[in-house]
């Protein structure tokens, strides 16, 4: 019977692989883990040939992305470096070019103490907790690994991948009717400078580039757009500088928040009902996908624009799989992930949703904020985080509510979502953490306020 290996189960979470450098996550570590996808895929896809891999810029990612490549390579599985790259450009890789999977190595929008894996299949599908990072967990935790190949695998280069991904992304667009916009760009020192770059290099927009360098100190400011004080220094250059719109991004290139030239960040339900619009000129009557976090002004959106809401759960692998299921054509989620169904694949592509912005303005040939404030019409608190003492105490508190609110619409798909004609909300378990998470919604501040402490004092009785 093998041994079983000394690594910290917490770090397997539902979307990915995370944890703090190098206590729970390490070289060592990462080097059985990778040997335990490899194991994962020869058992399930044995006709696998090729594998990617990819990092971001943390100080520990290039250490553990040589361990990770070593592990592969020891298992017999051919890998291509694809080197330092944003998430969405890792999972254009993955899917433009036909690989049996991937890894990237990232912690996402985590202080730089973080690291982790994000594991990919074909065509990048995500392998979550509903397909497969568990069994991955598994066989890393209790040694069950193929054995070390007699034929180890090639090493191969497949850098310069954004180049492509911008190539690809833009075909369809006419670039020549972007007007030259001024814009500000916070790339927090993180992996969507090389995206943005890119980018607007084929565009006549006027760029002045904010924390570009990659620096896995993030000496600016924490890669983390959704928190404000991580997006103050984006607002003020945008005013001082007169610019009509902001763009921050995260520290992996996956999540991006928008400022309008008065500074103001623009609502998350309101930018994915406005980019909804400009998709469904070109698939009328597509599905669009909303997350359910409360943001009622995207389905009035998606419904104006003849679209089918579709009501989503919270988690990149989740939507995805729900918009391959149901072929929706995009989906936003609330915390800044906006994805798009491509020739190749389904996943996040902010090269697409920066294009989608930027035509919008110049086709309105309007501020941001004019063409976004018809649409500031409900009120909301933000999402309002709990802890609890356990798993199940979350359940039965999903239920109370469940009983309580009855005669409101009821949506199951992610915790309770409940709809009155006057305020609506979703209480949810999070997926990574001990909380329950609480969003209400409204027709006015009062009513949201009002229904926040009476929710609030069911869930913490």
């Amino acid at each position: 019977m093998q041994e079983p290996n000394n690594i910290d189960q917490s770090i397997f979470k539902a979307y990915d692989i995370r944890g703090i450098y190098p206590e729970q996550i390490n070289e060592e570590n990462s080097y059985i883990i990778a040997r335990a996808y490899a194991t994962y895929l020869k058992k399930n896809y044995p006709d696998t040939k090729k594998v990617v891999v990819g990092s971001d810029m943390r100080l520990s990612s290039p250490s553990i992305k040589e361990k990770v490549i070593q592990a592969l390579l020891d298992s017999g599985i051919n890998v291509d470096d694809m080197g330092f790259v944003s998430t969405p450009t890792f999972y254009f890789g993955v899917s433009y070019y036909g690989y049996d999977g991937g890894l990237q190595i990232s912690a996402s929008h985590n202080p730089k103490e973080w690291n982790g894996l994000k594991i990919v299949g074909r065509n990048a599908c995500p392998i979550s907790k509903d397909n497969g990072i568990y069994e991955i967990r598994d066989y890393a935790l209790n040694n069950q690994l193929v054995p070390l190949a007699e034929e180890k695998g090639i090493l191969g280069d497949r850098s310069r991948v954004v180049e492509a991904e911008v190539n690809d992304q833009i075909k369809n667009t006419e670039i020549d009717n972007i007007k030259p916009l001024k814009i500000v760009i916070d790339a927090s020192n993180a992996m969507g400078s090389p995206d943005m770059r890119a980018l607007f290099s084929k565009l006549k927009c006027e760029v002045i580039e904010m924390n570009f360098e990659l620096d896995g100190n993030f000496p600016a400011h924490e890669a983390d757009p959704a928190k404000p004080e991580n997006i103050e220094a984006l607002q003020n250059k945008v005013l001082a500088e007169k610019a009509d719109l902001g763009i921050a991004s995260d520290g992996d290139g996956d999540r991006y928040f928008f400022v309008d030239e008065k500074g103001a960040l623009l609502p998350q339900p309101i930018l994915r009902g406005l980019i909804a619009q400009m998709i469904l000129k070109d698939h009328p009557h597509a599905k669009i996908g909303y997350d359910t976090k409360p943001g009622k002004i995207s389905k009035d959106m998606i419904e104006e624009a003849g679209g089918v809401p579709l009501l989503t759960p919270v988690g990149h692998s989740l939507i995805k799989a729900l918009m391959i299921k149901e072929g929706s054509v995009f989906a936003g989620e609330s915390s800044g992930h906006y994805y798009f169904k491509l020739e190749y694949g389904t996943f996040e592509a902010p090269i697409i949703l920066v294009l989608q912005l930027l035509q919008l303005i110049s086709e309105q040939n309007k501020a941001l904020s004019e063409i976004a404030a018809p649409y500031k019409k409900y009120f909301n608190v933000g999402e309002i985080n709990i802890k609890l003492l356990n798993q199940q105490q979350g359940l039965d508190k999903l239920e109370a509510v469940k009983k309580i609110y009855s005669k409101g619409i009821q949506s199951l798909s992610d915790g309770v979502s409940v709809e009155y004609p006057e305020y609506w909300f979703n209480l949810r378990l999070s997926n990574t953490e001990p909380l329950i998470r609480l969003a209400v919604e409204g027709i006015s501040q009062e009513i949201v306020d009002q229904k926040k402490v009476e929710l609030e004092k069911i869930i913490i009785r």
